[in-house]
């Protein structure tokens, strides 16, 4: 696949252990990588957006292609995988580098992440309102080696069994169809 061809998105939805292998395993996604995205500290280590001062958030980064998947339906898998609807928190994990974020790499993305979320809200999918932040993309660092693939090389580890292995088993039985494998 040539350059042209390709598109990046990169989304934040708490732990990125729990995105990077639910958009691994799309048919026309072609890379995911874990890190670190929508904050102010150039190169931030794992330590330091633990903190939650770094304004980071653990995102990942998609490589797709937009004539096999759409960014839409990117967004759509990524807004039946987190809360959006939590400030700062998913889960047991709470601080502002969880934080649920679509940072849009064109006016394009901008606006399609807008209506998609006008969508949503109007639908009234969540009881509580979505608080997803759109903003623009600034730089993207990738997570340390340890952080790829997490959950394919730790799946016995208790975080991969009791938290990611049931989004993953919910999002591949709801999204069969859109499956590589």
């Amino acid at each position: 696949m040539s350059e042209a061809q390709r598109e990046t998105a990169t989304l934040a939805g708490g732990c990125f252990w729990c995105l990077e292998p639910i958009f691994k395993a799309l048919r026309g996604v072609e890379q995911v990588t874990p890190g670190y995205s929508g904050g102010h500290v150039p190169n931030p280590t794992y330590e330091q957006v633990c903190t939650g001062t770094t304004g980071h958030a653990e995102a990942v980064q998609i490589v797709f292609d937009p004539a096999v998947i759409s960014f839409r339906e990117l967004l759509e898998v990524f807004f039946t995988i987190h809360d959006p609807t939590t400030l700062n928190r998913q889960g047991n994990d709470v601080g502002p580098q969880y934080r649920s974020a679509i940072f849009y790499h064109s006016p394009e993305q901008r606006a399609t992440a807008e209506q998609v979320i006008a969508a949503l809200s109007e639908q009234r999918v969540w009881e509580r309102p979505i608080v997803t932040e759109v903003t623009p993309f600034t730089a993207f660092y990738p997570a340390e080696e340890y952080h790829h693939d997490y959950f394919a090389r730790h799946p016995d580890q208790p975080y991969c069994r009791v938290v990611i292995a049931p989004k993953v088993a919910k999002f591949r039985k709801q999204y069969l169809e859109k499956l590589a494998r």
